[in-house]
């Protein structure tokens, strides 16, 4: 569980992408795969900060990439989109696809206190941080063609890859029922 007093402070002093609070969450996010018997093996990389950054990566990482959206719409629900790191994706066709209201991205300090990373480091991993459950998983159905899928473990300076369906079962684990879509589709 995120110290909210800490996350308060962080975001007070600049200091939510903390090399130590990263640190800690990424070993509490190993502590919990190795919890549910999940594999996955991390390659560390110098910090990247966009999906051109990462493409890169991309060519020496085999399986899907990622790239991830915290949103919220106009009815103040929040999302986290997991897309493969090409698909292109149109927010007002998922919003109207998902019955959502408008979207916009989540603000940096809401990610922070709900998902406990900085912009940048945004993951699919960061779920387990939502603990009161009140953010709505979408997954691309275009990365799920993947047998493994790759994303950052908490921190944008390390990739992890873990098999397809272990990454949807780590979701569930989380309490979070993952909604597939097609990100793409009009």
């Amino acid at each position: 569980m995120i110290d909210q007093s800490a996350v308060g402070e962080a975001i007070e002093q600049g200091q939510g992408s903390d090399a130590a609070m990263a640190a800690e969450a990424r070993a509490r996010l190993f502590a919990r795969l190795a919890e549910l018997g999940i594999a996955t093996r991390t390659v560390e990389h110098a910090p990247v900060f966009t999906v051109a950054e990462s493409h890169e990566l991309e060519r020496t990482i085999p399986g899907g990439h990622t790239k991830n959206l915290f949103l919220k719409d106009s009815k103040g629900v929040l999302f986290l989109v997991v897309a493969e790191s090409d698909t292109r994706v149109d927010l007002k066709a998922l919003a109207q696809r998902l019955g959502a209201g408008r979207f916009s991205f989540g603000k940096p300090p809401l990610l922070l206190e709900v998902l406990g990373v900085t912009p940048g480091s945004v993951n699919a991993f960061a779920i387990m941080n939502d603990t009161a459950g009140i953010v709505t998983v979408v997954i691309d159905a275009r990365l799920l063609r993947h047998d493994s899928v790759n994303g950052h473990p908490m921190t944008n300076t390390a990739t992890t890859n873990i098999a397809r369906d272990d990454l949807l079962r780590f979701i569930r684990a989380t309490g979070h029922e993952p909604r597939i879509a097609d990100l793409e589709g009009a």
